[in-house]
């Protein structure tokens, strides 16, 4: 390494040791390598990438470097002594935001945003250079921390350890005996969370629209410019804090606002009013965690102080979004060397500085575990099989969800989503379905819960992106008897087996030492334990394949895999496969019944052994430490919620296949109504069976959403820019008043399975469409060929010199297309980005997207619904083809429940609204949407505004005219 002084550094002891490597810059054709001095060799990407493995190199992001020279399908490592300057990034400002490329770093550290490849390469020794310089400062906060981390990654062979290690002063005699494991074990440096007395129920005064507008103003700011639309907005949101006006009836508005009207700010008006003034929380849940993001950033102009901010305004998510520390200090304990340390040290840092642990969407950096080469990092670090101890982990006080569980209890804005939202009342749902009790609502520590018990509902609800409420609902409410759920469960109820490792220590170790002593209880335990084994164990997807399944389960399994694979439509051995579940074979015939009794004994077992629990919990009650009545309570909850929703569940689907008619099996008393559809599938990932199994879906799951979320709450306000169908024939039938546009929107939200109408509002965008936007459908490109839509695709993104978003229906197309487009873009300056390519998450690419006015990305349903890109940095959508639902066994079920080719027809037209409410974000964007598909019906275009031109064109007058609209 070459040694530079420290940059105005008073530290006599510091100084910068820069690699003596070279820089690896990409190119459209290659690859360029850069010396410090500026010395540049032009390479072929087999060369950069041969170079890449067997030596160390200067680079950014050696997931995305490694898979942009050898493709997506290669398997090539980088040297282990890469020196990725993300990895350094994130040591010296930790929990702190950068996009994961050269130009992102410039920005985020303050310097000059390099241009071509060289500029680039060239810029990561300066950008070295100024992190080193940072930790040299005197400032620099926990330099004793930073150094006992450093030293354990240098030993572990960090490349960055020995220059970290200069620049923060350690004295070079002596580094190697520091003991790193200060840096490591951050959680005895976190604070305790402490228990508070239960909030008072809340008072239920409204808020008036004048109110509201008030709010609305000062949340603006002084000097801001007056947006009427906005405050009518805030002001009919108020109808969802007036008072329940019946039981079983919210005080609930449906809201479309268009895009432009500024609705979030519109809702945290009310909801901060109602919220403050009754001393109650108003729970705003969205589809996307990147939306959860932008709200917490919107809520900055209702509390400027952080410190107030962070008492009250709280983002939930599920327990998997969170570090788990009992995780991170299994993972410390491992040996010290190799990538697997080091990003586990990585993860340490950033723990000790990060909000509040979230994984997902928060302030960890979502590029870490693909730069580290370890995808899967984050869900190695989180909770995501309920194999949480709660108080028997040593770091329970400290533990990131319970903080989270409790701020949110005396918040006055809680940021939740959907998903979670609508878990808690699936399983509320399913218990008053077979029979139980629900839930106790006072328990210990709130163990086994993600929300309160149905019957304390947040008082007041805000389902933003609303159009996804009936998609959440579809997957909160549905069942599934498949091999990865089983053996899920046996792991939860035994433990690693065969040998296995983990901390999963199943219920011996999680209740043995609650139940020793007592016959009764060993005895209760050891039946649940023999029982679990009827569940499929470790090895079952090799047992399967070799035609070789143990037990009732595997067996079942068997029989549905072989049913599948003699009915199922295979596409090919990269697509899953389904068939009807009716007529059974002779084989699942055969084993359903088998299964039916292990489960029933298995079931049995388990709610045997919740009793005793129970009955010693209340036996002992004056007796037992709190931390003793947590795991109780903890035991107790979870086999409760595990007999009685998923065993019972998938013995409702098992009676199905034994001559019941499916909805009798369900309890539905009207066979002539159908609610449900069941089917068998072989799930695939890349080529390979990795599941199979049973499923079962509500054909409307609004109508549980109804019940356990909608009618129980207070007030609920449904916003979001597309919750209404409108179509051609909307002015001919509406009668009395009620367009058709709004019975969609009633039937998609839940709002039709209520007792009264809803409240509707309609917000059209102030944007000026027919000045800002054009629509082109190209006729004369063969949808078909492979070849002809990526050269449109190119034809296209060139025209709009970059800022293009290219939206597809199937992932095999997006690749080919890629295949075919990089080249040309990037020699025309353009960089291209896609889903499913580049080893970065579809959020990150869309940040990059966005700061990259040049940029071109590739995307599929996840890009379409969650970008927010206002400006020129998206001024073209391109999509494929019509986007048509995919035509499987649920599809064809709702299909015909809710009304054949109508049905069909509104689904393609919410994901035109939504797709193209992605182009025209500010009052400033110009934009142009392009459909390749020339068989778009024009009953379908209605989902555009109607004031936008729409041309029927071909390619080459299509290239002209969006050369001189934009």
């Amino acid at each position: 390494m070459s040694a530079l002084p420290p940059p105005d550094s008073p530290q006599s002891d510091a100084s910068i040791l820069l690699p003596d490597i070279k820089a690896l810059g990409l190119k459209a054709r290659g690859a360029v390598l850069v010396s410090q001095d500026g010395e540049v060799d032009e390479i072929s990407p087999r060369e950069a990438a041969e170079r890449l493995g067997r030596e160390p190199l200067l680079l950014c992001h050696r997931g995305f470097t490694l898979r942009r020279l050898t493709g997506p399908r290669s398997r090539a490592q980088p040297h282990p002594g890469t020196f990725d300057i993300l990895d350094l990034f994130a040591f010296v400002r930790p929990a702190r935001f950068t996009l994961p490329t050269p130009q992102g770093l410039a920005r985020a550290l303050g310097l000059p945003v390099p241009g071509e490849a060289e500029a680039e390469a060239l810029f990561l020794f300066e950008a070295a250079e100024a992190l080193l310089g940072e930790l040299t400062s005197p400032a620099y906060p926990d330099k004793e921390e930073a150094i006992a981390l450093a030293n354990a990654l240098a030993k572990a062979g960090w490349s960055w350890g020995e220059a970290v290690l200069a620049a923060l002063g350690a004295p070079p005699q002596g580094r190697r005996a520091l003991s790193g494991e200060n840096g490591l074990r951050i959680w005895r440096k976190l604070e305790d969370w402490e228990e508070r007395a239960p909030p008072p129920p809340p008072s239920q005064e409204p808020v008036t629209p004048e109110a509201a507008r008030e709010r609305l103003a000062a949340l603006a700011g002084p000097g801001a410019e007056a947006r009427l639309s906005q405050s009518d907005y805030a002001a009919r949101a108020t109808h969802a804090f007036a008072p329940k006006p019946a039981p079983g009836m919210p005080a609930l508005l449906l809201a479309e606002a268009g895009t432009g009207i500024g609705k979030t700010l519109g809702y945290l008006a009310p909801a901060s009013l109602w919220a403050q003034a009754n001393k109650g929380p108003v729970w705003i849940s969205t589809f996307t965690k990147n939306l959860q993001r932008q709200i917490d950033q919107e809520t900055r102009r209702l509390f400027p102080d952080p410190a107030e901010r962070q008492e009250k305004v709280v983002i939930r998510k599920g327990r998997e979004n969170y570090l788990c520390l009992l995780n991170l200090e299994e993972a410390t304990n491992r040996v010290p060397a190799g990538s697997d340390f080091i990003a586990t040290a990585l993860i340490a840092r950033w723990a000790l500085y990060s909000r509040d642990g979230d994984m997902v969407g928060g302030d960890f950096p979502a590029w870490l575990p693909a730069a580290l080469g370890r995808p899967r990092l984050a869900a190695e670090m989180t909770d995501r099989r309920g194999e949480c101890v709660y108080s028997s982990c040593p770091h329970y006080k400290k533990c990131f969800i319970e903080k989270a569980l409790r701020k949110a209890r005396h918040a006055e804005i809680v940021i939740a989503n959907h998903a979670l939202v609508l878990h808690r009342a699936a399983l509320d749902f399913a218990f008053h379905q077979n029979g139980d009790d629900a839930a106790p609502a006072e328990h210990a520590a709130g163990a086994e819960d993600e929300l309160p018990d149905h019957k304390l509902l947040p008082p007041r609800l805000i389902f933003d992106e609303g159009h996804h409420l009936f998609d959440a609902a579809d997957a909160a409410f549905s069942g599934h008897l498949s091999g990865f759920e089983g053996s899920d469960l046996r792991r939860w109820l035994r433990g690693p087996e065969a040998g296995r490792r983990g901390r999963a220590r199943g219920l011996s170790g999680r209740i043995g030492d609650l139940v020793a002593g007592t016959p009764e209880g060993e005895e209760a335990l050891q039946a649940v334990l023999d029982a679990a084994q009827a569940l499929p164990g470790p090895g079952w997807q090799s047992r399967l394949n070799q035609g070789q399944p143990h037990g009732p389960a595997e067996k079942f399994l068997a029989t549905v895999h072989a049913q599948v694979r003699a009915r199922g439509r295979d596409e090919g051995g990269f697509y899953s496969v389904e068939c009807d579940v009716l007529p059974v074979s002779e084989g699942v015939s055969e084993e359903a019944p088998k299964l039916d009794a292990a489960l029933s004994r298995l079931e049995r077992a388990m709610r045997a052994l919740a009793d005793i629990l129970r009955r010693t919990l209340d036996e002992e009650a004056s007796s037992l430490e709190t931390a003793t009545r947590i795991r109780f309570d903890a035991a107790i909850r979870g086999l409760d919620r595990r007999a009685g929703t998923t065993i019972a569940g998938w013995r409702h689907m098992l009676k199905a296949l034994a001559g019941l008619d499916i909805d009798e099996a369900a309890g539905d008393p009207n066979p002539e109504a159908p609610r449900f559809t069941d089917w068998f599938a072989i799930e695939r990932q890349g080529g390979n069976d990795v599941d199979v199994g049973m499923h079962r879906h509500w054909i409307d799951p609004t109508e549980p959403l109804a019940e356990t979320v909608l009618a129980p709450a207070p007030g609920v306000l449904i916003t979001s820019a597309t919750l209404r169908d409108e179509r051609e024939e909307d002015e001919e039938e509406a009668e009395g008043g009620f367009a058709p546009s709004w019975a969609q929107a009633e039937i998609r939200t839940g709002a039709a399975h209520l007792p009264s109408a809803s409240a509707r509002a309609y917000f059209a965008s102030p944007f000026d469409y027919a000045e800002q936007a054009r629509i082109f459908i190209v006729r004369d490109v063969d949808k078909k060929n492979a070849d002809q839509v990526a050269a449109a695709y190119r034809e296209l993104f060139l025209a709009s010199n970059g800022g293009a978003l290219g939206l597809f229906t199937a992932i095999s197309r997006l690749q080919g297309v890629y295949q075919r487009l990089s080249e040309p873009l990037e020699e025309a300056g353009l960089p291209l980005y896609a889903q499913h390519i580049d080893a970065m998450d579809t959020g990150t690419l869309v940040d990059i997207f966005r700061a990259e006015e040049k940029a071109c990305l590739l995307g599929t349903d996840a890009v379409r619904d969650g970008v927010d890109v206002p400006g020129r940095s998206l001024r073209m959508i391109v999509f494929d083809r019509t986007p048509w639902p995919r035509p499987d066994i649920l599809h064809r079920a709702r299909r015909e429940a809710f009304g054949g080719r109508k049905y069909d027809e509104m689904i393609v037209r919410l994901r035109l609204k939504q797709a193209f409410g992605r182009l025209i974000r500010s009052a400033g964007d110009r934009g142009v949407f392009v459909m390749l598909d020339p068989g778009l019906p024009t009953r379908l275009t209605t989902a555009f505004p109607p004031e936008v031109p729409i041309e029927r064109l071909g390619l080459a007058e299509t290239l002209e005219k969006v050369r001189d609209f934009l």
